[in-house]
């Protein structure tokens, strides 16, 4: 049995696709899981639940913890830790290897040019610090023994419609508005196609000798800059490739009527620079050739579409 946790955002979807590869027993938790494939086992359940998630872990040889919670700082603070705890607990109490689907929050800000697994933590926004301090709390288990479990972590996505592509760029084309891009459209900014981030979890998954370290999934090296994202999108789409720049003080403005952007306010520091996500290691382990930037666009478009 393996068992998605979280399985109703987009990476527990994507994933519950590729996991037929290994087993005909996945098990999809989440408050409201529908079945992707036919012989899925579905699992309500709060994740925020101890009990409720110690009985989804219960018989799993795997479970992957990609919940995604509301983007917003409180819920954050009130949910992960506890939500990574119970977790961590319930698969010390079955034996069961846990793959936790992880961000780059808590990399230090001055090494974001080249992100590697090796990167510094040095988390500078308050976000981060949640993200350092459930990272921590898994791979101290490991050093001590306690799990086996492994970290996946990915770059922004470049699909889905909580993306920031999708948010600032392809939704307001196709209102026939301007793109917007944060702080620095002139900043290098790779991202990670979902397909590929998923399929990258379930490989790591079923890879015996993958566990007890941290992978960065599988990225495509083209370095673009923002307006090159935008210039490439409006191109498939017949557009005219025309941006606006939210600066910090606007993302500050603009927060007090759309909290969304409130959020992002302390994350801009991830467009203010450079941003390239190293994934070389996953890629020569197992030899894979990641989404290159112009078809995940049109599989972006073509997604939207649908």
């Amino acid at each position: 049995m393996q068992t998605i946790l979280g399985a109703g955002g987009s990476i527990g979807v994507e994933l519950a696709k590729f996991l037929p590869a290994y087993t005909d027993a996945i098990r999809l938790v989440s408050r409201t899981p529908q079945k992707i494939n036919s012989g899925d086992e579905l699992f309500p359940a709060d994740i925020t639940n101890a009990a409720q998630v110690d009985k989804a872990v219960k018989g799993s040889e795997v479970v992957y913890l990609t919940v995604g919670f509301p983007y917003r700082l409180k819920i954050w603070e009130e949910r992960w830790p506890a939500t990574m705890r119970n977790v961590i607990d319930s698969c010390k109490k079955h034996n069961t290897r846990l793959v936790f689907f992880d961000n780059v929050y808590m990399y230090d800000r001055d090494h974001l040019q080249h992100m590697t697994e090796e990167t510094p933590v040095r988390p500078t926004s308050k976000k981060g610090a949640i993200r350092q301090q459930v990272a921590d709390m898994l791979m101290n288990e490991v050093k001590q023994g306690n799990l086996t479990a492994l970290i996946a972590r990915s770059a922004d996505f470049t699909n889905g419609k909580s993306s920031v592509l999708h948010q600032l760029v392809t939704d307001n084309l196709l209102k026939g508005k301007k793109a917007n891009w944060l702080v620095n459209a002139d900043k290098i900014h790779n991202f990670t196609f979902v397909s590929d981030a998923a399929k990258g979890t379930a490989i790591l998954g079923n890879t015996p000798d993958a566990f007890n370290q941290v992978w960065h999934l599988p990225t495509d090296a083209t370095k673009l800059t923002g307006r090159q994202w935008i210039e490439l999108l409006a191109a498939e789409m017949n557009a005219k490739p025309r941006y606006s720049i939210l600066s910090k003080t606007m993302l500050g403005l603009l927060g007090v009527f759309m909290p969304v952007l409130k959020e992002i306010k302390e994350m801009v520091y991830q467009y203010d620079r450079d941003y390239f996500f190293d994934s070389s290691k996953f890629n020569q382990r197992f030899s894979y050739t990641p989404v290159i930037p112009k078809e995940a666009v049109r599989l972006l478009l073509q997604e939207l579409q649908r």
